[in-house]
């Protein structure tokens, strides 16, 4: 199952090693960590406890951008905490929601203060975990190994069609909002107020390859048209 957690500026290394160890215990192996992040040896490796693996192969990068282009859906673990709008999906949800050969990339904030809005809008959908209400938040190796139990329980079933990768769908959504710039219809002080609500619209319908292909295309003749 092409599942890959993306750890954003980890604080503690103790926390990615138990993460690599959690990861492993249910058959996941792809680990990628993004933005800074402590020195991660010896101390992730005494905590990984076999998972030895997992960590030689954990990919850096500097922008959350980078390491989800090629997935296919992206989804942002939050907490419950102060949350005044619900998430997509708990994790069993989630489980049940991915299907055939897509790439899920699962998307873990930083153990202090999470996702930023900007990163957050890069994702499709948000999960999380329902806890109690009194002692809503989680040890970012315990989220990791929630959603990867669940993830790993449930078979996924066979699709007709995948969704585009999301860099290719990110460039839909540039291409998309510099044209809306253009004509107007988005305030050049805050776009992303109404921007924001457009996103939402496209995510939801999981567009593939060849529709992006056609978005895209339609947006290039109307800069044509605009500039004529």
């Amino acid at each position: 199952m092409p599942v890959r957690i993306i750890l954003v500026e980890p604080r503690e290394a103790g926390n990615v090693g138990a993460a690599a160890r959690v990861m492993k215990n249910f058959g996941f192996t792809e680990m990628w960590i993004v933005g800074d992040h402590p020195e991660l040896f010896p101390v992730s490796g005494w905590w990984a406890s076999g998972a030895d693996d997992v960590l030689a192969s954990v990919r850096f990068v500097a922008t959350l951008h980078e390491a989800i282009a090629d997935a296919h859906f992206v989804v942002a673990t939050t907490s419950s905490r102060g949350r005044t709008t619900p998430a997509d999906f708990s994790p069993e949800q989630l489980a049940r929601e991915i299907a055939g050969d897509q790439i899920l990339a699962l998307v873990f904030g930083r153990e202090d203060r999470g996702l930023t809005g900007e990163e957050l809008m890069l994702c499709q959908k948000t999960a999380v975990i329902p806890t109690n209400e009194e002692f809503p938040t989680m040890n970012l190796a315990q989220s990791v190994g929630v959603f990867c139990y669940e993830l790993s329980s449930v078979e996924r079933a066979a699709v007709d069609r995948t969704p585009a990768p999301a860099g290719m769908v990110e460039r839909l959504h540039e291409r998309f909002e510099s044209l809306l710039l253009e004509a107007g219809f988005l305030h050049p002080n805050n776009p992303d107020r109404i921007y924001e609500d457009l996103r939402t619209i496209l995510n939801r319908s999981k567009l593939d390859e060849r529709e992006v292909t056609i978005l895209l295309g339609m947006v290039r003749q109307l800069e044509w048209w605009g500039r004529e």
